[in-house]
């Protein structure tokens, strides 16, 4: 039986790099709080030590379907996996000095909460809602069905500054390995 998750990533269009995200490096991150699903407020500009945060454009769930044409968007496709690759990984980039690991979009809290739980994802998911940081970071957005949604791209932060940015991201389902090798490979540098 094929795994739900698993998919031909040769089938589905790559995203291309637009330049959407070169400004992001050196970026201090906005002091705004974002609500969480575990409920409380994270402001990630006070975290202290590094932290990663991968953003992605929407989680589906198995009683909505997707945007009409939604594997037909550059990128759209991936957010469970890039979510289950995190999950999987997050033990190895705690152990690699990551010490706050958070997916990001632009759904409702609510709507986070039952993907969180769905994929047992042992950090918390922050909800973007009301755009205000992306819009504080200028980050690269699509609009699918009236919707605005984030393009897939992963942040590096340390101590409150970006210090590296992935974008475009794909596959998905590699993010979290590229994130490790890079952290690995500046480790030596």
């Amino acid at each position: 039986m094929q795994n739900l998750h698993e998919v031909d990533w040769s089938k589905i269009p790559a995203p291309v790099d637009d330049g959407a995200a070169t400004h992001l490096v050196g970026r201090t991150i906005p002091n705004l709080l974002l609500v969480n699903t575990t409920g409380s407020k994270t402001n990630l500009s006070k975290l202290p030590g590094r932290t990663v945060i991968y953003a992605y454009p929407m989680t589906g769930r198995p009683d909505k379907a997707l945007p009409e044409g939604w594997d037909k968007i550059p990128g759209a496709r991936g957010c469970t996996p890039q979510s289950c690759a995190f999950r999987d990984h997050a033990a190895e980039l705690e152990a690699s000095g990551v010490q706050h690991l958070f997916g990001l979009s632009t759904q409702s809290t609510e709507y986070q909460r039952e993907a969180a739980s769905r994929l047992h994802l042992p950090f918390a998911l922050l909800s973007d809602k009301q755009l205000r940081f992306s819009e504080a970071l200028n980050l690269p957005t699509l609009e699918v069905d009236g919707q605005t949604l984030l393009k897939r791209l992963t942040l590096v932060v340390d101590d409150g500054v970006i210090t590296h940015a992935f974008y475009p991201v794909f596959p998905p389902d590699q993010s979290a390995d590229v994130v490790l090798d890079w952290i690995k490979q500046s480790e030596r540098q």
